[in-house]
Formats: structure tokens, C-alpha cells, sequence
């Protein structure tokens, strides 16, 4: 006999716990399901250890820099990679108890560890018991991508998890994949001293940005000594005895690269093709994205799908805020949308990127009359007293409306002074109002008012 609850969750990532919060806060009895980590990607692969490890090389960069600052150190500067590796786990391990913990102790909230699968609209078997529930959530993530490349079952290669137990540094580490993982680790590990090759398909880095964007990412990462295989049009892979050589097919350089290892990088896919949505109705597109609505609503009637598995948004910012979307709809009597979302997010190399909404590029294929403004990081006083000038601020605006439209900063504090342009659009407000704040010095956020100011009609 089935067991009834009012509400089943699925998979304990960023969007369901909070979730489980929010409704067994409101009376009803709830059942999360988890099949292998509290904490889903974030906490377990994704951004809490890998930014664990960013820190860490971004403290081994530092230190080889020191005398830059007029800082003497006496010996070379070693890798402790298991102290590294370490305090990545230990960051993560601390995580993923506190969630579970956090879950285990809720009132009206049961948590059973299993593999969950569909055995009807609303009703999930987990081994030989099956459990119902007229309003079931699902939010099981993604997973790395690994495309049929010739050669690639022949071969031993590492993904952004299984890289996370490394305990020495590769002498070679071929990153195939120049977008937001792939360079991460690249740059991450050549500051740990591998050599390091990054394998990309297409004519440039990080191809949904602004090209002058990816040349000043490319830059940087060449002037850290990590070698660049664009144009690889035919990748492919076979034993070698010094670990994997990669067939790259590029239009310049030698045809194949040869790695102690080979990380992949091609993307993510989500975790719904073994939880018989069949079974459910539940669609999916062609990739296996769980199809939603603009209130991530499926189109089975009490189903929804947040987080990676819905394909509306790949980071945990945004699995978080379908959380919110979902619960403020369901409990709060509010008509959230998925399409009022203004896209950000970063990429943490050093210099990070931070991104919000529109693209140059795509800004100016859009028809309006737009704006744009770019200033060197090199006339950022922050960046100079700190001795990181890299990368640029660039901001475009719509001219008859006066609302941003976007906007990249590539430099020191990125990620954090990208916030002060993303919230100006989340308020939808004219620039001109940010424009005459008075904003702290010395800071990289300062810039952006006068950034504002030199907002002219795009060439």
C-alpha cells in the first residue's frame, strides 16, 4: 500500500530543502528524497569546492608575486595538493552535513535516501515501497556531458567531480571545453604548476560573450603560460603512454596534444533519464530537460521541475530563486514568472567575470538604439593599488528608455561590482539615477557612475 503525503520533493540540491522549509512550514507532511549527496552540485562538485580550490590557487598565485608588492620570500613556493584537496572536502563535507541535519530536523519533513522512480502521475516507488502525494517536486540537477567523440570509451578522463579527488598535480591537464568549467580548473591548475592545454571546438573562448570579451579572457590565460587549441574541429582520443593523446584537428599547430590527463568539459545534462517520467507523462525535450512553464509548472498537472533539470537556468542562484518562484505562486498567492529573471552570473578565473543581462552583440541585433561604454581596468584606482589591471568594465544602455540593458565587468572584484548594475535593473530604474550616486573609494564599484557617464550612441 502506498504512503501518502501532501507534498514529495526530489533530490535535496539548492531549490529543495528550502522548499521543504517552506511547506512543511505551512502544515504540510513532507517526503525528501535524496539518492547520493545532501547539497546537490553546488555543495558537492560545484561551487563550493571548486571555489575552494580557486582560493587556494589564487594564494599560490600571490605568493609567486610577492616580490611584486615588495614582499620577500625565501623558498619557492610548493603545492601541498592533499592539504588543497582537503580543505576543498572539508568545506563541502561541512556543507552537506549542515543541509542534512537542517532537513532531518524539520517538523512534518521525512527523509529517506534512495532512488526515486515514477510509477504514475503521483506516486513514486523508492526499492519496494511506493509513496503519493498530489503535488511532487522535482529538482535532481545535471551532470557532465560527455559527447560520443571517437575514442572516448578507450580512454581514461576526468569530469568537474571525479577532478575533485586529485590529490597530486597532472604534469599535463588537456581541458577539452573553453567555456566556464573548463577554464576555471584550467587556469586553477597551472597556477598549481601543471601545464595546462585548453581544447575548444569553436573559433573562440567562451562563445556566448562579447568577442572582445573572450580575446581578453584568452589573453589572460595565455599570459599565465596555458596553451590554447582553438578551431579543434574533430577531437578525438587514444591511449598513449605518457597518459591521452587528443587528436585535435586544428587549423594551426601540431594535429594531436598529449596529456597526462584529460579533463571534460562540453557541458551538462540532467539527471532525468532513469526516473520513468514516461511513467508520469512528464515532457522532455530533446536534450532531457524537464519542460516547464513560466511558473516551472510541467505539464503534468502537480508536477513541477526546479533547478538544472528544467534547462531554464544552470547555476544555483537560479535554482534558489525557482524555489522562491514556486513557493511565492503556491503559498504567497503571487504570479511569478521565470521570464522576469534578469540573467548573472560570473566567471571565476582570476580576473573573475561578472555578467548581467544583454550581450553587446546581442543588444545591438535587438533593434533598439542603444549605448555602450567601456573603460579599461587600468583607470580603476582599486585595480591599480592592487596591482590587477587586467580586463575591462563595458555597460550598454537603451537609449530612449535609459534602462542598461547589460553589462561584463572583466577585473579584480567582477563578481561583486557587477551587483550595483544588476540591481539598478532589477529596481527598473534609468541609469541616470545611478549616475549620480556616491558610491565608496576605493572601490571598483565607484567606476560604475562615471562608466554611466560616458554612455554614447554604439559605432
Amino acid at each position: 500500500m502506498s504512503k501518502p503525503f501532501d507534498a514529495i520533493v526530489i533530490g535535496a540540491g539548492q531549490a529543495g530543502p528550502s522548499l521543504v522549509g517552506r511547506l512543511t512550514g505551512a502544515g504540510m507532511k513532507v517526503l525528501m528524497v535524496e539518492r547520493k549527496l545532501f547539497g546537490g552540485t553546488c555543495v558537492n562538485t560545484g561551487c563550493m569546492p571548486t571555489k575552494t580550490l580557486v582560493a587556494s590557487a589564487y594564494a599560490a598565485h600571490l605568493a609567486r608575486r610577492a616580490s611584486d608588492f615588495g614582499i620577500l620570500v625565501g623558498a619557492e613556493v610548493g603545492i601541498d595538493m592533499k592539504r588543497v584537496k582537503q580543505r576543498a572536502e572539508t568545506v563541502s563535507y561541512n556543507a552537506r552535513t549542515g543541509v542534512e541535519k537542517w532537513l532531518r530536523g524539520m517538523e512534518n519533513c521525512t527523509v529517506i535516501e534512495g532512488h526515486a522512480r515514477f510509477t504514475a502521475p503521483h506516486e513514486i516507488a523508492i526499492g519496494s515501497e511506493t509513496y503519493t502525494a498530489p503535488r511532487i517536486f522535482l529538482n535532481v540537477g545535471g551532470r557532465a556531458n560527455i559527447p560520443d567523440m571517437p575514442g572516448i570509451n578507450d580512454i581514461e578522463y576526468l569530469t568537474n567531480a571525479s577532478i575533485l579527488q586529485l590529490d597530486e598535480v597532472p604534469e599535463h591537464l588537456v581541458v577539452v571545453g573553453g567555456s566556464y568549467i573548463g577554464l576555471e580548473f584550467a587556469q586553477m591548475y597551472r597556477r598549481f604548476g601543471a601545464e595546462v592545454t585548453v581544447v575548444e571546438k569553436g573559433p573562440r573562448l567562451v562563445s556566448r560573450e562579447d568577442e572582445d570579451v573572450s580575446d581578453a579572457i584568452k589573453d589572460i590565460l595565455e599570459a599565465e603560460g596555458i596553451a590554447m587549441r582553438l578551431n579543434a574541429e574533430c577531437i578525438s582520443f587514444k591511449p598513449h603512454p605518457n597518459g591521452v593523446e587528443v587528436g585535435v584537428d586544428c587549423t594551426n599547430g601540431a594535429p594531436s596534444v598529449v596529456g597526462s590527463r584529460v579533463l571534460m568539459a562540453i557541458g551538462r545534462r540532467p539527471n532525468t533519464d532513469d526516473l520513468a517520467l514516461d511513467k508520469a507523462g512528464v515532457a522532455v525535450d530533446e536534450r532531457g530537460f524537464i519542460k516547464v512553464d513560466d511558473h516551472l509548472a510541467t505539464n503534468v498537472d502537480g508536477i513541477w521541475a526546479l533547478g538544472d533539470c528544467n534547462g531554464r537556468g544552470a547555476f544555483t542562484h537560479t535554482a534558489y530563486n525557482d524555489y522562491e518562484i514556486v513557493a511565492a505562486n503556491l503559498l504567497d498567492g503571487e504570479n511569478r514568472k521565470v521570464s522576469e529573471r534578469i540573467p548573472g552570473y560570473a566567471l571565476y578565473i582570476d580576473p573573475p567575470l561578472g555578467r548581467v543581462g544583454m550581450t553587446e552583440s546581442q543588444a545591438r541585433t535587438s533593434g533598439r538604439p542603444i549605448l555602450v561604454s567601456k573603460r579599461p581596468m587600468t583607470r580603476v584606482g582599486r585595480a591599480v593599488e592592487k596591482d590587477e589591471t587586467l580586463g575591462f568594465m563595458k555597460v550598454v544602455a537603451d537609449a530612449e528608455t535609459q534602462r542598461i540593458l547589460g553589462a561584463a565587468i572583466l577585473g579584480t572584484s567582477g563578481d561583486e561590482a557587477i551587483h550595483g548594475i544588476l540591481d539598478t535593473m532589477n529596481a527598473d530604474v534609468g541609469y541616470p539615477q545611478l549616475k549620480w550616486a556616491v558610491p565608496i573609494h576605493p572601490t571598483v564599484s565607484e567606476l560604475i557612475p562615471t562608466l554611466l557617464g560616458d554612455l554614447k550612441p554604439a559605432g
